[in-house]
């Protein structure tokens, strides 16, 4: 594994113990080309774009949006033997990086609000729990009005998102893999 672009375009990443399921550098790349556009369209530039990495692993989504000029990344993991791998990433990459050792799934938001989200569950995660977590976001305000969220799931699982608080843009497959796109409504800004 290895960062794509930007400053830190071409470092290798430690890799996490068996078990994990990093994303590769083929979902990444094709991940990142749809998130520069994205940010092209909403911010601009990755300046100003503050990163939320769930279910981190090796941090290698969070330290790419840095690398292409991320604001700041929060990258979050519970599993010990990924957050020394994370923390051995974070140090060779970008230490601006806030690594956070929480389970995602009960995790209260800081940091935020975030304008770019990326979740990324075991694929033993229920989809119902991923919408917990999605609706979790919402009502702490932790994700900004416009906020893109992108899910990774097998390509076998249900649209992620809650009945309210995200639309869903589109779902892409890579494989075994697929990518959920969506966006963070203003109604679910106000509802929360």
């Amino acid at each position: 594994m290895r960062i794509i672009a930007g400053r830190a375009g071409g470092r290798r990443l430690a890799v996490p113990p068996e078990g994990t399921r990093p994303t590769t550098d083929r979902v990444r790349e094709a991940l990142f080309s749809s998130l520069d556009t994205y940010v092209r369209e909403m911010a601009g530039d990755w300046s100003g774009v503050r990163m939320l990495d769930l279910f981190a692993g090796s941090g290698a989504v969070g330290l790419e949006a840095l690398s292409r000029g991320a604001a700041s990344a929060t990258l979050v993991e519970r599993d010990r033997r990924c957050l020394e791998v994370l923390g051995r990433n974070v140090a060779a990459v970008d230490p601006r990086a806030q690594v956070v050792g929480a389970d995602a799934l009960t995790w209260t938001a800081v940091g935020g609000p975030f304008d770019l989200v990326f979740v990324d569950p075991p694929y033993a995660h229920t989809d119902d729990e991923v919408r917990r977590v999605l609706s979790a976001l919402i009502a702490q305000h932790a994700l900004a009005v416009g906020a893109l969220v992108v899910v990774e799931r097998s390509h076998r699982s249900q649209e992620p998102w809650p009945p309210a608080g995200v639309e869903h843009l589109r779902k892409r497959d890579y494989g075994d893999t697929a990518l959920w796109y969506g966006q963070v409504s203003a109604i679910a800004e106000e509802e929360a």
